[in-house]
């Protein structure tokens, strides 16, 4: 059996792996739930996002949490576009999934055309920085990770809850006829919401280039957990990617420290098929 001290190093790692898995989930979700649009170029998006990070910080010597200043915007801008272009051609759920996935292999090209198929790490003065707690060590950067996700979680929530402009894009998700007859517009606020998904995605790809070593391949391999995530969580719920990412990331860092770290994506799939089984309106 591993130390305590290992099994509460192991927590906190997933504890902040999770807050990652949230943040992509939560772009992914929303569109997912609210438009029935099953965008696999969010997955693109934020690696896209991550290598802007990286260009912005390691050639241009800009502060990496800076950069979304600059990427966030150009994200929206570019989320709005590809919902427009969904609405022009009558792009269904079914058909979203294939033309989302060839759009993730445009970009995936145009990353290696860029960057080459290297692997690249941005070596920044917070890669080291950590948090001492006891026996255990918080990294500051996945500290950061972790509340901005909660909190872009709980203002999504609070922004779909409370505001006229939440109201009326969960009333044209449950009817959008009816939505429509009172003065809401279905197609605008598609727009708004696939431009701020899409700014999510430049969010997360800001910490994916902050923590990880970036190769264009690692495009595809986030995607069967972060799915697991969004399918756990509920479709078009904000805060429940970031509780099942939470979930499934300690418990596969548990997993890693117990058993053979192979196992740990076993976790996600295993639950997720807990889940259809038992609970089939899920999706």
């Amino acid at each position: 059996m591993p130390s305590l001290t290992l099994l509460g190093q192991s927590i906190v790692s997933g504890l902040f792996i999770g807050g990652l898995y949230g943040l992509l989930g939560l772009g992914l979700g929303l569109s997912w739930g609210l438009l029935r649009l099953i965008n696999l170029a969010h997955f693109a998006l934020v690696f896209l996002g991550a290598y802007l990070t990286y260009q912005l910080a390691g050639t241009a010597g800009l502060n990496p949490f800076l950069t979304p200043l600059l990427i966030v915007p150009g994200f929206f801008l570019l989320g709005v576009a590809l919902q427009w272009a969904f609405d022009f051609f009558r792009v269904n759920e079914f058909a979203s999934l294939l033309v989302t996935f060839g759009i993730t292999v445009v970009i995936e090209s145009v990353i290696q055309w860029v960057w080459t198929a290297d692997f690249r790490r941005l070596e920044t003065p917070y890669a080291t920085l950590s948090v001492r707690a006891g026996p255990l060590f918080l990294p500051v950067t996945e500290m950061v990770m972790l509340l901005v996700a909660t909190a872009l979680s709980l203002l999504t929530w609070a922004w779909l809850r409370f505001t006229w402009v939440g109201k009326g894009m969960r009333a044209s998700v449950e009817d959008p006829d009816i939505a429509a007859a009172f003065g809401v517009s279905p197609r605008r606020l598609a727009l708004l919401l696939s431009g701020v998904g899409a700014a999510y995605a430049g969010v997360a790809g800001m910490f994916v280039a902050l923590v990880y070593t970036l190769a264009p391949s690692q495009i595809y391999a986030w995607i069967g957990v972060v799915f697991a995530v969004v399918i756990l969580g509920g479709l078009g719920n904000p805060l429940g990617p970031l509780v099942a990412g939470i979930g499934i990331g300690i418990s596969e860092s548990l997993t890693m420290a117990v058993a053979e770290p192979s196992w740990a994506p076993l976790v996600s799939f295993a639950l997720l098929i807990l889940v259809l089984v038992l609970r089939p309106d899920r999706i």
